[in-house]
Formats: structure tokens, C-alpha cells, sequence
């Protein structure tokens, strides 16, 4: 049940005035069509859902589904630190025509391995369409261990992982205990490369929200063997992921899409303004990205 092969983008949800700008959404998802992209992730933790309400939520997958026209494949985060939450939010994402759904595993009350394994299979037998897993660590405070993984691998419509513990032993791991049984997709944009060499298919990127052409030819090189080029790239994007990471996801990201005159930088609390701008302007016009003063 593989959904993608490739990139996919962790989408900004733009706001303006506290309201969500639909106008700069269409934008958005207009550039990254344009770029080829692979798929889009709506509603992932790039795309605020944290601070947003249900109805909200709802209308911007809404929105996406509608706009992207089954071109290629829209995939919903519908993760919650309740089961049945995450459930009813997967169930909604199905029948609005999601053609999957992207689950972070449980974050603040956490969970034990075998709870994560309970939750999972829980979200799994209330949908049909495919359920990406997210380990996050960084985010959650919890580490989906490669055994848990190896126990979901192949149970019902469990097919890929978007694995973010920035561990490339555990990539390793997760392959090794997984072989073929479910598809390892990078969570960070810094190990793109070393995922795919392990045996990843796909990574799921916050920097192609503003390089979306340079992280699918990227992808394209290593998938046509390139491997010198796709490391090299690699290699080249290192300062500006370190850019785009100096604050907390989304934070960095939104002020550069508004740098490029793609959105406006508004967050909701507790997202607060960039404060390290000037190192962000500076790494992307070093990067090669146009910048609107």
C-alpha cells in the first residue's frame, strides 16, 4: 500500500489576520504541483493543527483535496494524544478523500511500546485507506522503538514510517527487523540521503516548501542512481536546513515562504516571530533562493 515514492511536502497552512488565508493556500499548493512533488502532507506538525480548531482543520484538508484533484496524493496528519481522537480525525480525512493519513505517535501522557502497538492497530481497524507512522521524538517526547515498528509492519493498511528520531542506526534497524514488510520515508531533511541509502523510499520535507525542485531532483538522482549527485546536494543544502531548524518547526520555514512573498509570517501562540531573520535571509540568498525586500 505504498503511497509515494519520492518527496513529499509537510504544507504551511498560511494565516492572515488570524484567519486562514485560503488565497496564499491555493498559492502554495499551485508552486508545489508545479515543482512535481510527489505528494503533500496537510495538517502535519508543519502545518500548525495544534493551534487550529476542528472546523479549520477540516476546511483546509477540505480545500486541498479539492485543489489537487487526485494529480497526486494528499495525505492528512491526523495524530493525537487520544485514540479516539485520532481515530475520529482519520475516519473524517477517509471520507473526505485523503489518500492517507499521517499518524504521530502519542506526545505529552506518551505511551508504553505495547500501548503505541494497541493505538496503532485501534486507528487501523477504523479506516481502509494507508497509515503512515511518525516517530518524533524531538516533538513527543517518545521513541517508537524498531521492534514496535517490526510488530505494526504489514498489520492491516500500516504501510510506511516517517522516521524522525535523526538516528540512522535506527533507519538501519527499522530495515533490518522490517525488510520490505513497510516503507522507511525520512522525517528530516538533514538525512535525505542516508535514509534512501539504508533502503528509504521517500522523505516527507519541510525545506520543499521553499526548495521543492531542488529536494525532488535531489530524490530523482539518488532513484536514477546518481548517488554522487544526490550526496552532494545533500552536502549543499546542509546550512540551510540549519537555517530553517534554528527555531521551532514551523517557525523558520513560514518566515522564509514570507521572505519569498509566498505568505504572510503570522503564527499563532505559542508560535511566536523568528528572531534569527538576518541568518535566515542570509543562508537562503547564499542558497540561491530570491528573496523580496
Amino acid at each position: 500500500m505504498s503511497i509515494f515514492t519520492g518527496v513529499g511536502t509537510a504544507l504551511i497552512t498560511p494565516f492572515k489576520d488570524d484567519k486562514l488565508d485560503f488565497e496564499a493556500l491555493d498559492r502554495l499548493i499551485d508552486m508545489q504541483l508545479k515543482a512535481g512533488v510527489d505528494a503533500l502532507i496537510i495538517n502535519g506538525t508543519t502545518g500548525e493543527p495544534t493551534t487550529m480548531t476542528h472546523a479549520e482543520r477540516t476546511a483546509v484538508l477540505k480545500f486541498a483535496i479539492k485543489k489537487v484533484n487526485k494529480r497526486i496524493p494528499v495525505i492528512a496528519g491526523t495524530g493525537s494524544n487520544n485514540t479516539h481522537t485520532a481515530i475520529g480525525y482519520s475516519i473524517e480525512a477517509q471520507e473526505l478523500g485523503a489518500d492517507g493519513v499521517l499518524v504521530v505517535t502519542p506526545y505529552y501522557n506518551k505511551a508504553t511500546q505495547n500501548g503505541l502497538i494497541e493505538h496503532y492497530k485501534a486507528i487501523a481497524d477504523s479506516i481502509n485507506i494507508p497509515i503512515i507512522l511518525y516517530n518524533v521524538p524531538g516533538r513527543t517526547g517518545l521513541n517508537m522503538l524498531p521492534e514496535t515498528v517490526s510488530r505494526l509492519a504489514g498489520y492491516k493498511n500500516i504501510s510506511a514510517i516517517k522516521e524522525a528520531s535523526g538516528s540512522v542506526s535506527q533507519m538501519m534497524e527499522i530495515r533490518r527487523l522490517c525488510g520490505d514488510k513497510i516503507d522507511l520515508m525520512s522525517g528530516e531533511d538533514g538525512l535525505i540521503h542516508p535514509c534512501f541509502a539504508v533502503g528509504g523510499i521517500g522523505v516527507i520535507s519541510v525545506a520543499s516548501n521553499i526548495i521543492p525542485e531542488y529536494v525532488s531532483e535531489l530524490a530523482k538522482a539518488f532513484f536514477a542512481g546518481d548517488i554522487k549527485k544526490s550526496l552532494q546536494m545533500q552536502l549543499d543544502m546542509t546550512e540551510l536546513v540549519k537555517a530553517l531548524f534554528c527555531e521551532v518547526n514551523p517557525i523558520p520555514v513560514k518566515t522564509a515562504a514570507n521572505l519569498m512573498g509566498l505568505c504572510d509570517d503570522y503564527m499563532r501562540l505559542p508560535m511566536t516571530k523568528m528572531q534569527k531573520v538576518d541568518y535566515l535571509k542570509k543562508t537562503m540568498k547564499e542558497f540561491g533562493i530570491q528573496i523580496k525586500e
